[in-house]
């Protein structure tokens, strides 16, 4: 007989609890997963509708002269320039001949800085292109008022002194100095002058940038539209039009697809107190909105870190991400921000920098949220942005909407079957096996409208302590 004992070797005096449960009814909860999160980047843009699958972005004609970053190959510890990379030097766009491209590869020198070595000095002669294969370098100047001031960031790709190989002779107006340890490739004037003096096709390309001028644009690199101001009189008004890209940008919608099977016995037999179909959808939909999101960061065609245009790409100062750096951020999407995009740990690291200066951020509510702000921008987090081995990630500052020629999600709503705006659940059938199939899909992608509507801080440190 079940009952409860008095502990003393007595008989029990009443029913058991062990027995008693199986009169009574269990309360559950639904299925929980953990590896869903806030996903705030899809609820914080504005959605477009895409009809007919696709998103044509015009823009105004821009001159577009290469991503102005050099690549590398090495073999250990010798690194050498890919020769048609060289193109992405201003004094040699446009230049074709691999051979004397692969003849100018192997003419530059490579060196190892540590950390604090000085690479250039100002006020000492430009006689160099120096090429940054590996580290970061600080490019340092005079303040107004004497002191030393950061003038830019440089790190893998980058280079300087271009001018150096053609032009007058003339002195480095600033100081770069190695923030980590670097390998960079140099090449000397002289040495440049000397391979030139043996290719009739180099003189003649050189020859052509000293003299020639250079297609007519804003500082955005934009087509100039002419318009006279300031006149008096009855002057000759300049005539004008705005050019447009020939091959605007088109993004077409990607998907996210899934079959869930439920089997039949399942679904018409334990099915109280909860619909087995409806929560195997419900968690089958939350893993797709996840992929959607990681998509939507990580996607090489169409995901935001890889549409950031790379003069909107800046590396942090000393590692972990600093008021400083952010301030940077703010001062590229300067046009009515919206708000920054980071994975948790690099908040947490903004946290301790701003600790260790003394400084509280205050917060802004948003969606009835208290999330953590800088400048009054809010400061979302997302686990999709990638964090590396070294405990390095990425930190996004955009501008949203249409409107603001800003960022901007895509998808499609009212397409057959819709369970959700731009996802769909269709009934494929019950197979021999009395399996029951549904095809979950998701339609979506993203725009950058301009490329000041983006812009990205790199190799953010997460996992320095202070």
């Amino acid at each position: 007989m079940a009952g409860q004992g008095s502990g003393d070797g007595q008989s029990p005096l009443s029913l058991g609890t062990a027995a008693a449960r199986n009169l009574s009814t269990t309360t559950k909860t639904p299925p929980q997963m953990q590896s869903v999160t806030s996903r705030w980047l899809p609820r914080l843009l504005p959605w477009v509708q895409a009809s007919g699958g696709a998103y044509r972005v015009n823009r105004r004609l821009t001159y577009q002269l290469g991503d102005g970053r050099v690549t590398f190959t090495n073999t250990g510890a010798d690194v050498r320039v890919i020769p048609a990379e060289l193109c992405e030097l201003p004094v040699l766009r446009g230049f074709g001949d691999t051979t004397v491209l692969e003849g100018l590869a192997d003419r530059f020198t490579q060196r190892e800085y540590a950390a604090g070595d000085v690479i250039a000095e100002v006020g000492r002669p430009a006689d160099e292109v120096v090429l940054i294969a590996h580290g970061k370098v600080n490019k340092l100047g005079t303040g107004p008022y004497g002191d030393q001031a950061v003038l830019g960031v440089l790190a893998n790709g980058e280079h300087f002194g271009s001018h150096a190989l053609v032009g007058e002779q003339s002195q480095w107006e600033f100081t770069a100095k190695a923030v980590t340890s670097c390998t960079v490739l140099s090449l000397s004037r002289q040495s440049f002058e000397e391979f030139a003096g043996r290719s009739e096709a180099l003189r003649s390309h050189l020859e052509q940038v000293r003299t020639s001028s250079q297609p007519t644009h804003n500082s955005e690199g934009e087509s100039t539209v002419a318009v006279a101001s300031g006149h008096a009189g009855e002057p000759d008004l300049p005539g004008t039009f705005v050019d447009y890209e020939l091959k605007p940008r088109e993004y077409e919608l990607s998907v996210a697809q899934t079959v869930l099977r439920v089997h039949s016995r399942v679904a018409d037999l334990y099915n109280q107190p909860m619909d087995q179909v409806e929560q195997q959808l419900r968690l089958t939909i939350q893993e797709l909105r996840e992929e959607q999101e990681k998509e939507l960061i990580n996607n090489r065609d169409f995901g935001l870190l890889h549409n950031a245009d790379l003069r909107q790409r800046i590396h942090t100062r000393t590692g972990p991400p600093t008021p400083d750096d952010m301030d940077e951020l703010l001062s590229l999407v300067w046009k009515e921000p919206g708000f920054f995009l980071a994975h948790p740990r690099a908040i947490a690291a903004f946290g301790r920098e701003c600790s260790r200066r003394g400084l509280y951020p205050a917060s802004v509510e948003v969606g009835g949220h208290h999330v953590p702000a800088w400048r009054g921008v809010p400061l979302f987090p997302s686990n999709k942005l990638p964090m590396s081995k070294h405990r390095t990630s990425s930190i996004m500052l955009m501008r949203t909407g249409e409107h603001n020629q800003g960022v901007v999600g895509l998808h499609q709503t009212g397409i057959p079957d819709e369970y959700e705006p731009g996802l769909s659940v269709r009934f494929m059938g019950i197979n021999e096996k009395a399996i029951i199939s549904y095809l979950v899909s998701t339609y979506y992608s993203a725009a950058v409208h301009v490329p000041d509507a983006l812009a990205v801080l790199d190799d953010v440190e997460a996992g320095r302590e202070n």
